[in-house]
């Protein structure tokens, strides 16, 4: 929306989320194994802190070049809590012999992470309406920036690569682990570059006739219902149907095209995140190696590659097409 309000067009904005995922594909592998080789937990202090630059960029400059440096910024933060965080809590997890429990555990975090947004929703809409887009990305940079703080507080057991191993090292054992469980990691990557749809979401909801001050308000439903399908990940077993019926529903939704059809788009993003928790924990659970963060960034770079088809679609043909390409990638998983 500030993009959009900021005269940017629909290919402009497109553009600025390319640069945002080739940021992620030349820094994902690397960043993975800087958390493998040296600390986790410090990959994700540092990605809080590049995350509140990247939004301070975005208010000070309000321009394509501004945005455009906005996402580098934020790319490198998100490539450094990529596979950081998930290592970390799996590790922490296997460290009490307790590994067996991260997909109730991811779920409930990725449950967590989407209810947190509902609360989110109603304070931007407050902060946009005392103080425009200036206020609310002030807020975001301080937010960011606790982040950092509280993630200097998680535990981090010792690991043995870090003492012996050097950092190119680490890379390739990350690299040579992927190749055993390319399955897994493929799966999660075409999965995962569904979720760069969301950044769409609030342009949906304008296209659909809702007005931009109540856009917030009016997807609150949206990550309610992602939660709600994340947490039934955490109690129900994997069904290969669930991602296609998922693709059906945003292409009715994008039909109908009517304020009501958000929601559909939350029903959509409710079957999407109970598929994405299960191929994530799925993955985690394959690998063996030390450089669990490595190899979960090896997956996030291959998502990245399909993220790109998710926004040539979206100036091609909105959101019906991207239904349309989740339709592919649902008959795909359903088949390994």
């Amino acid at each position: 929306m500030l993009f959009a309000d900021s005269g940017l067009s629909d290919a402009s904005i497109s553009v600025l989320l390319t640069i945002w995922s080739l940021t992620a594909v030349v820094f994902e592998v690397p960043s993975g194994a800087i958390a493998d080789r040296f600390s986790r937990r410090s990959s994700l202090v540092a990605a809080g802190v590049l995350q509140a630059l990247g939004y301070a960029a975005w208010v000070v400059f309000p321009s394509f070049w501004g945005f455009a440096a906005g996402f580098v910024l934020w790319g490198l933060g998100g490539t450094l809590t990529s596979g950081a965080f998930e290592a970390l809590l799996y590790d922490g997890l296997a460290a009490t012999g307790d590994e067996e429990q991260y997909g109730r555990l991811n779920a409930r975090v990725d449950t967590i992470e989407l209810i947190a947004q509902v609360p989110v929703a109603v304070v931007a809409t407050a902060l946009f309406s005392f103080g425009g887009y200036q206020l609310a990305g002030w807020v975001s940079v301080a937010m960011c920036l606790l982040s950092s703080v509280i993630a200097l507080r998680f535990p981090e057991p010792a690991r043995e690569a870090e003492e012996h191993e050097s950092y190119f090292a680490t890379l390739r054992e990350g690299l040579r682990a992927s190749v055993p469980i390319k399955r897994a990691v493929l799966a999660v990557a075409l999965v995962y570059a569904i979720d760069a749809f969301e950044e769409y979401f609030s342009l949906l909801a304008q296209d659909w006739h809702v007005p931009t001050v109540w856009v917030p308000l009016a997807t609150i439903g949206v990550p309610l219902l992602g939660a709600a399908g994340a947490s039934l990940a955490g109690r129900l077993p994997f069904r290969g149907w669930v991602l296609f019926a998922s693709g059906v529903v945003l292409i009715v939704a994008a039909v109908w095209a009517v304020p009501l059809a958000i929601i559909l788009l939350g029903l959509f993003y409710g079957l999407y995140r109970f598929v994405l928790v299960h191929v994530e924990t799925e993955l985690q659970h394959r690998i063996e190696s030390d450089a669990r963060a490595t190899v979960t960034s090896v997956a996030a770079i291959a998502s990245e590659f399909v993220a790109f088809a998710i926004y040539g679609l979206w100036v091609l043909g909105s959101a019906a097409a991207i239904g349309v390409l989740i339709l592919v990638v649902a008959l795909a998983i359903w088949r390994r």
